[in-house]
Parts: C-alpha cells; sequence; structure tokens
C-alpha cells in the first residue's frame, strides 16, 4: 500500500517558495500592464482587495487541510462536506483551470525564446514541455526544486525593481517621460483616473494574478511536515501580496506615468529601459520566460495530481492512480502534457484571441474553486464543531468573512458579463459546467450497474438461499 502512496518529499523551502511563485506570474509580468490601462493608480486597490479576499480562501483552506490527515487535496474536502458530485465537478474544474492557464503558458514560452532565436515557436514550447515532463517523472522533490528556482528568480526581480525605485525616488532621477516621484500616482488624472467603471473592469485580470495561490494546498500532501509548512506559508501570503504585488506596482507608477505604459508591454521591461539599463530587455524576457516556464511547471503537477485523486475516488479512470518508482502518478502526468500539447497547438492556430479567452475562463473555475472551498469551510464548521474546536490553525472571522468574499466573487462575475472582452468566456464557461454534471450522472449510472445495492445483492442471496431449500 505504501508504494501508492503520494512521497512526502517537499521540504519547507520549496513549499515557501512554491507559495511564493504562486503569487507572482504571468499575471502580474504581462497582465499589469492591462490592468493598469483599465483603473489607473486605482489598481493598487483591486490588488488589495482581491489578495485579502484570497488570504481568507486560503485561512479557510488552510484549516480544512489540517482538520484530516487524509485529505490530499480540496476535492476530497468537498467530497466530504458537499458530497461526491461537487468533489467531481470541483476536481475535475481544477484541473481544467490550470489545462486552460498552461496552455497560455507554454505557447508563451515559444514566443519569448523568438527574442532570441528565430526558430518556430512550436519547436521551444515542445522542448520545454519534454523537459519539464521529464523532471516531473523523477520525484516530486525535482518539482520542488525546479520552482524554488523559477520563484527565486522572480523575487530577486521585484525586489531589484522596488529597491531600484526607492534609489530613484530618493536623488530625484531624470527619466525620458519626467522626474520619479510619488506624485506620479496621483498628477495624472487622480487615482481613479476612468472611472470606477475603470476599477471594476480591471478585476478579471486582478483575479487571474492570483490564481495558482491555492497550490499550497495542492502540495499538502507531499511536504514533509504539513502541520508546520502549511500555516507558515498561508500566514504569509498577506506580506507577499503587500511586497510582491502593491509594492512593485507603486514602484512602476513611481517611475512612470501610468499614461505613458502600453498595455500590450511589460510594464516591467518599460520601467527598466527608462532609467538606462542597456540590457533590459533581455532580462526581463528571461524573467518573463522563466514565469511561463514556471507556471507550466505548476501546471502540470497539480494537473497530474488532482487525476490522481479523482481516479483514487472513482471519478475518473483507475489508470490514473497508478505511481511509478518515484511515487509520482505518470499515467495522469502524461495524459496532462498529452492535453496540454494539444492546446499549444489550439493556442498557436488563434494567437489574437486565445489567450484573453483562456485566461477569462480561469479566472472564472478558479472563483468556482474559491467559492468551494469557503462553501466547504462553512459546513464544516456547522457539521463538525468539535473538530473546529480542536484547530490550531482556526480561520479567522468566520462565518461573516466567508459571506463577504463569496459576495465579492459573485460580484466580480457580474463585472465580467458587462465587459465586452470578457462576456463571451463568461456565457460559454457554463457549457463546461453542464458537461461535468452529465459525464456525473452517466459515471455515477455505469458504478451502480457495477456495484449494485448491498441491500438488493443481500435481499438476492436471501432469495436464492430459499430456492436451493425448497
Amino acid at each position: 500500500m505504501a508504494a501508492q502512496e503520494l512521497k512526502r518529499d517537499l521540504e519547507n523551502r520549496h513549499v515557501q517558495l512554491i507559495a511564493i511563485g504562486g503569487t507572482i506570474g504571468t499575471g502580474l509580468f504581462l497582465g499589469s500592464g492591462k490592468a493598469i490601462q483599465l483603473a489607473g493608480p486605482s489598481i493598487i486597490f483591486a490588488y488589495l482587495i482581491v489578495g485579502i479576499a484570497i488570504f481568507f480562501v486560503m485561512r479557510a483552506l488552510g484549516e480544512l487541510l489540517l482538520s484530516k490527515a487524509g485529505y490530499q487535496s480540496f476535492t476530497d474536502i468537498a467530497e466530504d462536506y458537499l458530497g461526491p458530485r461537487a468533489a467531481f465537478v470541483t476536481g475535475w474544474t481544477y484541473w481544467f483551470c490550470w489545462i486552460m492557464t498552461a496552455m497560455a503558458d507554454i505557447i508563451a514560452v515559444g514566443v519569448y525564446v523568438q527574442y532570441w532565436f528565430d526558430i518556430p515557436q512550436w519547436i521551444p514550447a515542445v522542448i520545454c514541455l519534454i523537459i519539464l515532463l521529464g523532471l516531473n517523472l523523477l520525484t516530486v522533490k525535482s518539482f520542488g526544486e525546479l520552482e524554488f528556482w523559477f520563484a527565486l528568480i522572480k523575487v530577486i526581480t521585484i525586489l531589484a525593481l522596488i529597491a531600484m525605485g526607492v534609489v530613484l525616488l530618493v536623488i530625484g532621477f531624470k527619466t525620458t517621460t519626467g522626474t520619479v516621484a510619488l506624485s506620479n500616482i496621483w498628477a495624472h488624472g487622480g487615482v481613479f483616473p476612468n472611472g470606477i467603471s475603470g476599477f471594476l473592469l480591471s478585476f478579471q485580470m486582478v483575479v487571474f494574478a492570483f490564481v495558482g495561490v491555492e497550490l499550497v494546498g495542492v502540495s499538502a500532501a507531499e511536504t514533509s511536515n504539513p502541520e508546520k509548512t502549511i500555516p507558515s506559508a498561508i500566514n504569509k501570503i498577506p506580506l507577499r501580496i503587500l511586497f510582491f504585488y502593491v509594492g512593485a506596482i507603486i514602484a512602476l507608477l513611481c517611475i512612470n506615468a501610468w499614461t505613458e505604459l502600453n498595455p500590450a508591454e511589460s510594464p516591467f521591461v518599460k520601467t527598466f529601459s527608462l532609467v538606462g539599463i542597456p540590457i533590459a530587455a533581455g532580462v526581463i524576457n528571461f524573467v518573463v520566460l522563466t514565469s511561463a516556464a514556471s507556471a507550466c511547471n505548476s501546471g502540470m503537477f497539480s494537473t497530474s495530481r488532482i487525476l490522481y485523486n479523482l481516479s483514487r475516488n472513482d471519478q475518473a479512470p483507475a489508470n490514473f492512480a497508478k505511481l511509478n518508482k518515484n511515487h509520482v502518478p505518470s499515467n495522469a502526468l502524461f495524459i496532462s502534457t498529452l492535453v496540454l500539447s494539444v492546446g499549444a497547438l489550439l493556442s498557436k492556430l488563434i494567437p489574437e484571441t486565445a489567450f484573453g479567452i483562456v485566461t477569462t475562463i480561469s479566472a472564472i473555475c478558479f472563483i468556482w474553486v474559491w467559492g468551494v472551498v469557503l462553501i466547504c469551510h462553512l459546513r464544516y464548521k456547522k457539521t463538525k464543531p468539535e473538530l473546529q474546536a480542536k484547530s490550531k490553525f482556526k480561520a479567522p472571522f468566520t462565518p461573516f468573512v466567508n459571506y463577504v468574499v463569496l459576495a465579492l466573487f459573485a460580484i466580480i462575475l457580474i463585472i465580467m458579463l458587462f465587459a465586452d472582452e470578457t462576456r463571451p468566456a463568461l456565457l460559454l464557461t457554463p457549457l463546461w459546467f453542464i458537461l461535468l454534471f452529465v459525464l456525473y450522472s452517466i459515471n455515477r449510472r455505469k458504478r451502480e450497474r457495477i456495484t449494485p445495492d448491498p441491500r438488493a445483492r443481500l435481499e438476492g442471496i436471501r432469495t436464492n438461499t430459499e430456492i436451493r431449500h425448497d
């Protein structure tokens, strides 16, 4: 039985950097330009609001994960508190979230490599996919090490940006677009230059910027000491949000007037170029490349573990629960990689619209997953007060804060309905959930035929016994 269990090889430093990497990604490096265009400097408040909401989601998830030793992901939690249907839909939706996100990232790898080499973008994309697959097949520790270094590159880049912003602010450095100053935050149309509507419309990209933060929960089954590492990683999320998101955005807006940033380009590249660093574009392109590879690496890890858990719960083919000699769910990893490669091809065929559609669908599905966590936590408090009383990692301000965050998520979905760019994806996404409910019903009927109700089976045994006696 031990050979069929995931191995707890992730160390504290791995989990801490996975948590940081989960809060720094494509949404910040690439999506922040679009978000700033929509909201102006008020984007700072959007990151704060969504970041605080995500922290409460993570506190609820952390308490639930540590309430029972057998939990390996939040699909197990959904099974306990909302039933097998919710677990089926949530598990496959989370798999779909990461597939959609990783599709865009693997294509991005090919595009970024073209900055240095004039080769077709599918070649580096496929090479990257093969390398990541090979590393993920080795051991979970390989994933942890890879993500550790990917996250470290992101952290160093943002530290450099913030440090540079402080120095330039102190000396009053003059760029080609003006003087570096705090007043740049409000001097160009105010903090809400595009009004409340622009501020609200930025929330979709802000939500996408935070996708992956819950990866700490997915990796819980493979940490050497979850009681220590999970609370530590979750409790540091607010500081990371303040520093890596709010701090980085403030630095960007102090160095550049927000009106000078091109939404089609990375604001990080623009900022480093303004201060006269000649290799800035190449350096930031490398950082964005590693960020995309990191996101794809996280996607391969999480999708394989979700398929593994679904299979263990009889909600996916049994072969997906098979582990290789390194305790890695290799079959689940192979199928996820195969789907990723098909998605990369589709993204290549419709490059103009694929990224926007994929990121919007991803954000909507992640809101579903986060919402399920909050609802499960409400059920946990109501149905298992004895566990909640013994908890050493209680989520604060519950149940009130659960309802507040759920209301915020509902408002964000309504906002997406009014935006031309996000409306098509929002209207298409329910088709995914309808498909899942239909598949669940088919799967349940199939299981009932294979495994009949125990009472009916017992009645059949009694009948046959009576016939023999007669």
